[in-house]
């Protein structure tokens, strides 16, 4: 039985491809009739309160009459109608308009919204849903919209969330930790090495990671923080980026007559290499780097494929002096990198970033 599997699994695979296509076209199909919806509808009553035809009142009395006359028709309280009216005001907004026509966007944005002119998607009639919104689902979009201020900020969620293919509490998390302005910025924290071999690791790796998940005590080991990285792996992978793959933990590196053990060890899809983790349940100290290029070398010569590019090296450390790790990863020609790990969710104000060099990134990526 096996081996009739096996002579038949490249055809097997194929129907499974069409089936796998045809799925992921007709949820495309109903998100973006879902999302056009709410744009008309939110378009109209917004039209009908500006001018004053209907007040509060009004949109109450809507609802109650679309539910009373089909009691099978859900999601049109008075709440997520004004939910429709936020969404169709806020993405018309000139502010965010303007926004869109001074980036370049993302070559999977253009393939995503092929079915209309790129001018169509920058330049869009106040009337006319922008095509980039069909990125990711309504729900989100209200996340969106509560949680970010600026138009920079919800154009690079909608992408984040298209690219990592985030639910919606997912998506909840990387605004409250901030994941814009993890992504985004100077990174000096990455070592001269990183940024040369993969320019695009910039926007594809967090330096900040969140572990609340882990209820650490603030004063806790390596041993505590590694076992429970273990236990929450499904988390930890969530937090670090989708494209993260976990290989394995202490993963053992011969050299000579000795052996070496990484903390973790990840693939990560996007680049194309083995990841090797290191954690410290301390404040970072420059020896540390020397220890994360060894293990670099070794997977380098002894475990890396050949098809693979360079291996990468994330030191997670509990804290880091910013002024320190400047100076230890400026001539680092290793592609490595610093990054903190808090044990509590920080919400904070978004910092306002130009989305141009993230979208540049994703467009390279």
């Amino acid at each position: 039985m096996v081996n009739e599997i096996i002579k038949y699994e490249q055809q097997f695979e194929e129907i499974r491809g069409i089936i796998s296509m045809h799925r992921e076209r007709a949820l495309r199909d109903v998100n973006e009739e879902s999302l056009q919806m709410s744009w008309t509808v939110g378009r109209i009553v917004s039209d009908r309160l500006r001018n004053n035809e209907w007040g509060s009142k009004v949109v109450v009395q809507l609802s109650e009459y679309l539910r009373t006359k089909d009691p099978t028709m859900k999601g049109y309280s008075r709440r997520n109608i004004y939910n429709m009216v936020k969404f169709y005001e806020e993405y018309s907004s000139k502010a965010f308009v303007d926004s869109l026509q001074n980036l370049t966007l993302p070559d999977f944005v253009q393939k995503q919204t092929a079915q209309m002119d790129k001018d169509t998607i920058v330049q869009m009639p106040s009337a006319q849903l922008p095509r980039i919104l069909c990125l990711t689902t309504f729900s989100n979009h209200i996340e969106i919209l509560n949680r970010c201020k600026t138009p920079e900020q919800r154009i690079f969620y909608i992408l984040y969330s298209y690219r990592e293919r985030l639910k919606n509490k997912e998506l909840q998390r990387c605004i409250v930790n901030d994941t814009f302005g993890s992504l985004m910025g100077n990174k000096k924290n990455f070592s001269v090495g990183l940024k040369q071999i993969y320019p695009q690791s910039q926007s594809l790796i967090k330096d900040r990671a969140f572990v609340d998940f882990l209820s650490l005590p603030e004063k806790h080991s390596e041993r505590q923080l590694h076992k429970g990285l273990l236990e929450h792996m499904k988390q930890f992978v969530l937090e670090l980026g989708k494209d993260f793959l976990y290989v394995d933990s202490e993963y053992p590196l011969q050299v000579g007559g000795s052996t070496f053990k990484v903390d973790l060890l990840f693939y990560h899809r996007g680049l194309q290499c083995l990841v090797a983790i290191e954690l410290k349940a301390k404040k970072f100290k420059p020896e540390y780097i020397g220890q994360l290029e060894f293990y670099l070398e070794a997977l380098d010569r002894d475990v890396k494929r050949s098809n693979e590019n360079p291996s990468i090296g994330i030191l997670l450390c509990q804290s880091a002096d910013q002024s320190v790790v400047e100076y230890a990863m400026n001539r680092s020609l290793s592609p490595t990198m610093v990054a903190e790990y808090h044990r509590q969710l920080i919400p904070k104000e978004v910092v306002q970033k130009s989305l141009e060099e993230f979208c540049s990134f994703l467009k390279e990526a």
